[in-house]
């Protein structure tokens, strides 16, 4: 098998200026890496470099591929000398590496956004969210009123499983979370109140304070950081794994079938978790109250009935209800938003969290104006 011909370049006599070059031999890219060719021609290639007026005749070259051709290209700067002769099957190698330059020039610079630009497109994130919210909520409401229909033909299973996973399985951290709140609240404020020889006082702050208000809130965001968490994963995972695509397929109904059955799950065990969190609170509180102020247990129980009206205590779970059905809806929406990429479901699932517990705290400071007269004797 015959052996390629090294690559070579004749300048004409004279200086650069007015000069000529002719290349010959193989201009490809196992000849160019032989030994020290390509240093050579580097070398030789140098002092012509940006020359416009210099003549080029690659017709005596045998064969070239894409790296000889961007060999020369380089050396002219990128641009066509102004006299060139090329063989025909040469021409589209120049051609292509002429396009790729143009779209290199013609690529559009990054336009820098003004503040006020970014506020705009805020807002019209916001709009679209909300129009996603608005339209996921009718959807419950469709899937609801079906389920109301034909109650045995609906998703008992599901809702079951959500229940268990977001209510009893969060037992432990609320019960712990409520524990040490209680104490924390209780020790505080024992120290201020014995201040003001107001001891007996205790048990009125402390209960009005976790049944109306840090108790469905401390149980919100639990929720929202671990079940809404996990809802927003778990749809985005399907997303990602094409399940919700194949659910379509097969004529099943994402809204019946997931979203419904999680908004009724979280309607169903908050109420239960806001009780279960006030408990705990409220024995923290007591057991602080023992060894702070010397409160019995007994009075502190015999004191609450008449402390914290039964109105503060539908408000907690009226709240509870409220906030668990905002973190389902929340959670589903930005789990279905997710796209097929890992990247998003990390993002999607990080901003459903942080968007669940503003709108729980937002939802909490609109009950605290609803209901700013009720509850009081």
């Amino acid at each position: 098998m015959p052996t390629a011909q090294e690559p070579s370049l004749t300048v004409s006599p004279g200086t650069a200026q007015g000069a000529s070059v002719s290349a010959a031999g193989t201009w490809q890219v196992h000849a160019l890496a032989q030994g020290s060719a390509m240093q050579t021609i580097t070398g030789l290639l140098k002092p012509f470099k940006d020359k416009r007026d210099v003549a080029w005749d690659l017709t005596a070259i045998d064969s070239m591929d894409h790296i000889g051709a961007q060999v020369f290209w380089n050396a002219w700067g990128k641009a066509r000398p102004a006299t060139l002769r090329l063989a025909p099957a040469q021409e589209e190698f120049f051609k292509r590496l002429e396009a790729a330059g143009n779209l290199e020039l013609q690529r559009p610079r990054k336009q820098r956004l003004t503040s006020v630009m970014l506020l705009g497109f805020a807002m019209l994130s916001f709009v679209e969210h909300l129009r996603g919210v608005t339209v996921l909520v009718g959807q419950v409401v469709q899937d609801l009123w079906r389920f109301a229909r034909h109650p045995l033909r609906g998703p008992w299973r599901e809702i079951s499983a959500n229940v268990y996973h977001a209510g009893f399985q969060a037992l432990g951290i609320t019960a712990l979370v409520g524990f040490l709140i209680g104490v924390v609240l209780s020790y505080l404020s024992a120290q201020q109140l014995r201040a003001f020889g107001g001891d007996m006082y205790l048990v009125n702050l402390l209960g009005m304070s976790v049944i109306r208000e840090l108790g469905p809130l401390l149980a919100a965001i639990l929720v929202a950081g671990r079940s809404g968490s996990s809802i927003t994963a778990q749809l985005g995972v399907m997303r990602v794994t094409e399940e919700l695509d194949a659910m379509l397929v097969m004529g099943i109904s994402h809204g019946f079938r997931l979203i419904m059955p999680k908004v009724l799950a979280l309607a169903i065990s908050m109420p239960l978790l806001v009780i279960w969190t006030d408990t705990m609170a409220l024995i923290g509180g007591m057991v602080s109250a023992k060894i702070e102020l010397n409160l019995s247990p007994l009075y502190f129980i015999q004191k609450l009935p008449a402390a914290v009206p039964l109105a503060n205590y539908q408000i907690g779970l009226g709240k509870g209800a409220v906030f668990g059905m905002l973190i389902a809806l929340v959670s589903c929406h930005f789990g279905l938003r997710i796209k097929p990429n890992t990247e998003s479901l990390g993002h999607g699932t990080t901003t459903s969290v942080v968007t669940a517990i503003t709108v729980v705290i937002l939802a909490d400071a609109l009950f605290a104006i609803v209901f700013s007269g009720v509850g009081f004797r």
